[in-house]
């Protein structure tokens, strides 16, 4: 079995070692193989196999699983039949018929490189050091002069068979090279042993990072530009924070993103010199990275000390022009067998001063194309110390961005959730029906943040949820203007904007008429009245900024309609929260923000109001134990059942899906039939 191969594990623990490290390559960049023995499943006999990693699989993340198997023997057969670099495409579709066993992962273009390679273990890396290498003007005798005839120039050519057959030919022709460079792309290393190709891997990532460090010029990207110097950081966050919903329309106006910030040394010194906007025209050149950063960036041409609305209304009319750039730049090399034009938006937005914004169809792929482009950012500045920086042509760039092939990959990707691509913000989520509403958006596809009094208890919420490109927490007191507004600011950082937003947050205190301090009646309705209006207000801003539309759920309850003993002040204050419910839906309808509520009663389990003392209150009003409190409830209402917070989650998501897309104003009641709640 491939699990407990000793050349499977070998490879595998290589590449976990070569992709934990930065230096070497980026996320799901490069690719390593190993040659060796296997058994065939039919004779029982030995078989000469090749283990690659597989498409789209991350080296530093790699399993057994994640590798493709291949019969070398007919692997190696394929040259017999290769049509020719015009029809080299046809031949990922024979690596099929190289498979050996059942189960792998597909194999990826760079398949024929390790295949036809003669040599046992091949590493196939993106190193910024190596890239800078190979996009300096005078690569080749960069490559000569660092490197001496150890490592072998290859002129700039597409990933494919025939790469591979000129990789195995300068290995063939030069017995004495550890690897190459590959023009415009990085690098490629071998060795008879694994411990070999990993050390020469290593040693060409380090001779090129000490040749870069040695001699590059004292400033690769020209003078410091007056007023371009990076703001302040709390001054910087908040800028980002200001502009991050115009920028996320701006990068959604084809289809919805979800969004990443960074404002790390490597971005904002980049920014704050004088060649950062000749070499952001020039895009990047690593096919890993202008896939995922598209072509190239669209950059702020104002510096830091510009006005926020200054900076609003120049990013507009640069998305205007970047977008008929984009499409001159498909037209210019479309052929009639060209994909459809896959949207005119920018991916990556720079911002002098304040950072980078990312998009992506979810955050960890947002992540990444942010991360991509702190390495094309790294390769300029090593190719501009030591060269020019020459990134491949813009028409060898289109034909990766619009190959036959990486259609058909994205065309493979599973269809996505039904909240794929929206930004949640939940109040009130660390326990309860915020939390099980957290957990059912999270589930059909959204980015959640959890807001809540208590940050460890928001932090540990959104732990349980899932990483930090699913959920966040943050800390809230919702009756305060300002730490409302730094919640959304962080909902904006952390996931490019706001889409949908969750108004839970609420506490009660059952007492009487005459029973009821004013203390009682202003915590009531400062949290609950004045908090859901400050979170609606800051929420609703940011929406229409955005221009992607949006959706306000109220958690209000049947006590705005029924009315009961001993509840003066929350019931009160749900029926301000139910009211605002219909102000704010006649309000935001022109920018296509729905605003719906729902009536829960009686939810017990998880609740954070019963367990604080309502409950042991209600059930003293009631007559009833405490622990029986939502039995009681349940045998009041019309279907007898006991509602959940799971209940409250499923209606609030039903509200927020495309099935309900021409609802605004409802409430809907959840609360197993009360008949005095009915809505008339």
């Amino acid at each position: 079995m491939t699990d407990t191969n000793p050349t499977v594990a070998e490879l595998v623990e290589r590449s976990n070692r070569l992709g934990a490290d930065p230096r070497n390559t980026n996320y799901a960049g490069g690719n390593t193989s190993a040659k060796g023995t296997g058994t065939d499943p039919v004779t029982g006999e030995d078989v000469e196999l090749l283990w690659v990693k597989g498409s789209g699989g991350d080296l530093g993340t790699l399993t057994a699983s994640g590798l493709a198997v291949l019969r070398l023997d007919r692997m190696r057969a394929l040259v017999d039949v290769y049509p020719g670099v015009d029809r080299e495409d046809e031949m990922v579709a024979a690596f099929d018929y190289c498979l050996h066993g059942k189960g792998g992962a597909a194999p990826s273009i760079d398949t024929a490189m390790h295949g036809l390679v003669d040599a046992a273990h091949v590493d196939h890396l993106h190193p910024d050091s190596g890239i800078a290498i190979a996009t300096a003007a005078d690569g080749e005798e960069l490559t000569r002069t660092i490197f001496g005839d150890e490592v072998v120039w290859v002129p700039w050519r597409r990933p494919g068979f025939q790469l591979g057959l000129d990789i195995a030919e300068i290995k063939e022709k030069s017995p004495q090279a550890r690897g190459c460079i590959l023009g415009g792309h990085g690098i490629t290393a071998w060795g008879d042993t694994s411990e070999e190709a990993e050390a020469n891997s290593l040693w060409i990532i380090d001779v090129a990072s000490t040749y870069i460090a040695e001699h590059s010029k004292a400033e690769p990207f020209g003078p410091a530009l007056e007023g371009y110097a990076a703001l302040p950081e709390d001054e910087r966050r908040a800028r980002a924070a200001a502009l991050a919903p115009t920028i996320r329309g701006i990068a959604s106006a084809d289809r919805p993103m979800v969004g990443h910030f960074t404002d790390s040394d490597v971005v904002l010194d980049f920014l704050a010199h004088a060649e950062h906007p000749r070499l952001g025209e020039l895009g990047t050149s690593c096919p890993d990275h202008f896939l995922r950063t598209k072509v190239k960036p669209l950059v702020l041409d104002l510096p830091a000390s510009a006005s926020v609305e200054d900076s609003i209304a120049r990013l507009q009319e640069l998305a205007v022009s970047y977008r008929e750039d984009y499409q001159g730049y498909y037209d210019r090399h479309a052929t009639p067998e060209s994909p459809a034009i896959r949207g005119k938006d920018p991916l990556v937005v720079l911002v002098p001063g304040v950072g980078m914004f990312s998009y992506g169809k979810d955050k960890q792929t947002a992540r990444v194309a942010g991360e991509f482009y702190v390495n094309a950012i790294n390769v300029m500045r090593g190719a501009e110390g030591i060269s020019t920086y020459a990134p491949i042509d813009e028409s060898e760039k289109f034909r990766i961005e619009y190959w036959a092939l990486e259609e058909a990959k994205l065309q493979r990707m599973p269809k996505p959730k039904p909240l794929a691509t929206r930004v949640a913000l939940v109040t009130g989520a660390a326990s309860g029906i915020g939390l099980a509403t957290a957990k059912k958006l999270a589930g059909e596809g959204a980015c959640v943040v959890i807001a809540d009094l208590s940050l460890e208890k928001a932090a540990a919420a959104a732990a349980e949820i899932g990483s930090g490109d699913v959920a966040v927490g943050v800390q809230v007191d919702v009756s305060d203007a300002a730490a409302v507004q730094a919640a959304l600011d962080a909902t904006v950082l952390a996931f490019g904007g706001v889409d949908l937003v969750v108004n839970n947050a609420g506490l009660s205190l059952s007492r009487s008429l005459l029973e009821t301090t004013e203390q009682d009646w202003d915590l009531q309705h400062d949290v609950m009245a004045k908090g859901s209006f400050l979170v609606s207000r800051a929420a609703a801003k940011a929406m229409i900024e955005q221009g992607m539309g949006g959706d306000i759920v109220y958690i209000s309850s049947k006590n705005s309609i029924f009315a009961g003993p001993n509840n003066v002040a929350y019931g009160a204050a749900k029926a301000d929260q139910a009211h605002q419910v219909r102000l704010l839906a006649a309000e935001l309808g022109e920018h296509g923000i729905k605003v719906n509520g729902v009536n829960p009663d009686g939810v017990v389990q998880g609740s954070g109001i019963f367990a604080g003392g309502w409950g042991a209150s209600r059930a003293a009003v009631y007559g009833v134990e405490e622990k029986d409190l939502g039995k009681f409830y349940a045998q009041r209402t019309l279907l007898k059942r006991e509602v959940l917070p799971e209940n409250i989650a499923n209606a609030v998501y039903v509200l927020c899906s495309d099935e309900l897309s021409h609802t605004t104003g409802l409430h809907v009641p959840v609360d197993a039939g009360v008949a005095a709640a009915f809505l008339r």
